[in-house]
C-alpha cells in the first residue's frame, strides 16, 4: 500500500464514508485517522503542514476503520470511548452510547446540589455510568450510587469506574455501582438528587438511524408501554419514596411525554415540575422537588 499525503487520504475516507450515508463524513473520517495513527484529531493539521505521508500501517488500520463505519458501525464503537462532558467513557456493544443532551442533566444536578458540601445522589439506570461519573467528578465530596440491571452495561460501567478512579479521588466523591431493577430496589438510604435517563423510547418509535436501530441495547431504549412511560413512571415513583424533603429529580424523557412525565410527578407528591428544551429545541428533561417539610 503505497504512502499517501494526509489530505488525500481525509479526503478519500471522507468520500467513503458519504458514499455509505454516514451523516458526518469529514468529521469521522479525521477521528478515525487520528484513531488509527494513534494521535490526537489535532495533530493530523501538523502532519499535513509538515508534509507528511500517512504510513502503510495506519492507512491498513484505517481502511479498516472505515469498512466498520461504512457499514454504520457507531464511531464510538469503533475508536472505543464516546466522550461525555469532560470524560472520555469506554462505551462498545451492549451498552447505549451516551448522547450529548444528556450532558444537560449534569447541569442541572449541580445547580440542585450547589452549596451542598456531601450531596447524595442516586443515578438510576446508569448504563455506562455516564451521568453518575460526570456528577462524582464534577460535585466535588459527592456520593452518587449508580443502579443498573443489565450486566452488558454493568461490564462498561464498572471499566469506566476504575479508569476514573484517580478523578474521583481528586475531587473527594465516592461512586458506587448497584447491580439491580428499578423496580426492587434494595435499601439504599435518602438522597438529595435522584437523576435518570431511562429508556423511554415509545413502543412505535422507531430509530430510523442504523448506528441507533442495529446497534443501541434494546433495553436501553424502549420504555414499555405503547407511550414509552411504564420505566419513567417508576422512576418517579421511586424518586418520590427516596428524596429527602427539598430534594430533586431530574429525568430525561422523550419529547413528547413531557405532560405525561409532569403529571406523573404530582401525581406523586413532587411539585414545581418544569420540563427543558434540548440543544435542538426539544423536550427532553424534566425537573421537580420533594416539598419541604413543614
Amino acid at each position: 500500500m503505497s504512502e499517501a499525503p494526509v489530505g488525500a487520504v481525509l479526503s478519500g475516507a471522507a468520500a467513503r464514508l458519504a458514499r455509505a450515508g454516514v451523516p458526518s463524513p469529514e468529521a469521522d473520517a479525521r477521528l478515525l485517522l487520528a484513531h488509527a495513527w494513534d494521535c490526537e484529531p489535532r495533530d493530523l493539521g501538523m502532519h499535513a503542514l509538515r508534509g507528511t505521508a500517512v504510513p502503510a500501517e495506519v492507512a491498513a488500520r484505517l481502511d479498516s476503520a472505515l469498512a466498520a463505519r461504512a457499514r454504520r458501525v457507531p464511531l464510538q464503537h469503533i475508536v472505543g470511548t464516546a466522550p461525555f462532558r469532560h470524560l472520555d467513557l469506554s462505551v462498545g456493544p451492549g451498552v447505549f452510547t451516551p448522547r450529548p443532551e444528556t450532558e444537560l442533566l449534569v447541569d442541572a444536578v449541580l445547580r440542585a446540589v450547589s452549596g451542598n458540601p456531601a450531596p447524595r445522589v442516586l443515578d438510576l439506570c446508569t448504563g455506562s455510568g455516564a451521568l453518575a461519573l460526570a456528577i462524582a467528578t464534577e460535585a466535588p465530596g459527592s456520593e452518587v450510587v449508580a443502579v443498573e440491571k443489565d450486566e452488558q452495561a454493568l461490564r462498561w460501567a464498572r471499566t469506566n469506574l476504575t479508569a476514573l478512579g484517580g478523578a474521583l479521588a481528586a475531587a473527594g466523591s465516592r461512586c458506587t455501582l448497584v447491580a439491580a431493577d428499578v423496580r426492587d430496589l434494595p435499601a439504599l438510604g435518602r438522597f438529595d438528587v435522584v437523576v435518570s435517563n431511562p429508556p423511554y423510547v415509545p413502543a412505535d418509535r422507531m430509530h430510523a438511524d442504523p448506528e441507533v436501530a442495529r446497534h443501541d441495547p434494546e433495553v436501553a431504549l424502549y420504555g414499555g408501554g405503547d407511550d414509552g412511560m411504564d420505566l419513567p413512571a417508576v422512576v418517579i415513583a421511586v424518586a418520590a419514596q427516596v428524596l429527602r424533603p427539598g430534594g430533586a429529580l431530574v429525568l430525561e424523557h422523550d419529547e413528547t411525554q413531557g405532560a405525561a412525565v409532569r403529571a406523573a410527578m404530582a401525581a406523586h407528591g413532587l411539585g414545581a415540575a418544569r420540563t427543558c428544551p434540548d440543544y435542538t429545541g426539544r423536550d427532553r428533561c424534566s425537573t421537580a422537588a420533594r416539598p419541604e417539610e413543614s
